[in-house]
């Protein structure tokens, strides 16, 4: 993880040093003599004490519903609203958005709707809409039996708010939940406010190949790298601009939030954004992992660590852990692990493979370590696994024909390179936070 105490130690070494600093502690008061002005001298210490025990970034983050809340909820004010979300639409006390909304002066929430994984997150199968039983509103489902908003699903709503918490991956399919739900209200002249988050995998690194912009589906409504280093608000501007959608779009910014900030950094309490992902070092590892389960391999599903294990009935997971830990790859060592999964990918199978043991959040690549994974079950065990199904998530077909031909990983991410820079200068247009 980043180290916290770097920045309020750099400012505070500079604030000790400065010449401000220097002149203060040379003044004297004259009254009858020479002396030191102790209240002076006092407060100085006190400055100097609490820059370094207190980190500047200590302020909690405020998501734009916190934000929204500040404001009285005035932007929503004779409003009826459509509220898309799930449990993570939390503020910073923890109080669902639904509740906030349905209970704000001047707003009226007349239905609910949820993305994958239901509006409470723990379904892991398609979701019928219901009625949720707090408010009595009907809940719509958005990846059930349609995946993009109906005309009828909109009668009498003037207003969608979108507040979902995001995993920062391009095929974390909340992503193209907001895109339809965005071409929906333009096409019925709705107004859509999305009440920001932040990236919980930070803002400033990008990863993976671009999406094929002949390969747009539910997981990949942009063609946009797999990590794209930005939040929904900024996606939503991105999408609004350059898909021509016309969304009458209001985003509620952040507080105190800024692109180097991991999820662990912004004092805001953890949700699972879905079932499998259960911790922040499962978040950080799930890019480079599940693109290996379209590919045959189990990446945890049905275990206590989805996510942080992989594997398969055809691994020796001893060999495998120790053919990784020689490829030396940044932020991560292997252990060899065996698990028998009780529900998805390999059910009752006893699978052999590997742990991931996350060292460096800050040094891992996570998709330099799927490609290196891939690799090195290719090489390990010949037509196994199964790298041409992959390109469901990957989006990328060059990507797919080079992991085929048995090309090295880090030549593969070079690869990458031209597309990352050509995103970087579009994404630049839209950013909100530096």
């Amino acid at each position: 993880m980043k180290p916290k105490n770097k920045d309020y130690l750099e400012k505070s070494a500079r604030f000790a040093s400065s010449d401000e600093t220097r002149r203060l502690l040379k003044r004297r008061t004259f009254a009858g003599g020479t002396f030191f002005n102790i209240r002076l001298l006092l407060s100085v210490f006190i400055s100097v004490h609490l820059w370094f025990q207190i980190p500047v970034s200590s302020a909690q983050t405020l998501t734009g519903i916190d934000v929204l809340e500040a404001q009285g909820f005035a932007p929503l004010a004779g409003k009826r609203v459509g509220l898309i979300t799930n449990q993570t639409g939390i503020d910073r006390n923890g109080r669902s958005t639904i509740d906030l909304l349905a209970h704000a002066p001047g707003v009226k929430l007349v239905a609910l709707f949820s993305p994958e994984h239901g509006i409470r997150g723990t379904l892991d199968e398609r979701v019928s809409s219901t009625t949720d039983a707090s408010t009595g509103l009907p809940v719509y489902s958005l990846y059930g039996e349609t995946e993009r908003p109906t005309d009828a699903m909109l009668a009498g709503i003037d207003t969608i708010v979108f507040d979902v918490q995001d995993a920062g991956v391009r095929f974390y399919t909340y992503i193209t939940t907001m895109g339809y739900a965005m071409e929906a209200a333009a096409a019925h002249h709705i107004a859509f406010y999305v009440l920001d988050r932040p990236d919980p995998l930070g803002g400033d690194r990008i990863e993976g190949p671009m999406l094929d912009r002949d390969r747009t589906s539910f997981v990949g409504y942009f063609p946009m790298p797999v990590r794209m280093a930005m939040t929904l608000g900024e996606m939503a501007q991105m999408f609004n601009a350059e898909n021509k959608i016309g969304c009458d779009l209001h985003i509620i910014r952040m507080q105190n939030w800024s692109r180097r900030m991991w999820s662990s950094d912004t004092g805001l309490p953890w949700v699972n954004p879905s079932p499998n992902l259960r911790s922040l070092t499962a978040e950080i590892l799930y890019p480079g992992l599940e693109i290996l389960q379209a590919g045959g391999v189990s990446v945890g599903r049905g275990t206590n660590h989805p996510f942080e294990v992989f594997g398969a009935p055809w691994i020796d997971g001893g060999e495998l852990a120790a053919y990784l830990n020689g490829r030396k790859i940044p932020g991560v060592r292997f252990e060899p692990e065996k698990f028998t999964p009780d529900s998805g990918l390999f059910k009752g199978k006893l699978c052999e493979g590997a742990r991931v043991i996350l060292t460096n959040s800050d040094a891992l690549e996570s998709m330099l370590m799927g490609m290196e994974i891939t690799s090195a079950l290719g090489k390990l065990y010949p037509g196994k696994i199964e790298a041409g199904k992959m390109i469901e998530l990957l989006g990328n077909a060059s990507t797919i024909k080079l992991l085929e031909a048995g090309e090295d990983p880090v030549a593969i991410l070079a690869t990458w390179d031209k597309d990352i820079e050509v995103f970087q200068k579009i994404r630049e247009q839209y950013l909100l936070y530096r």
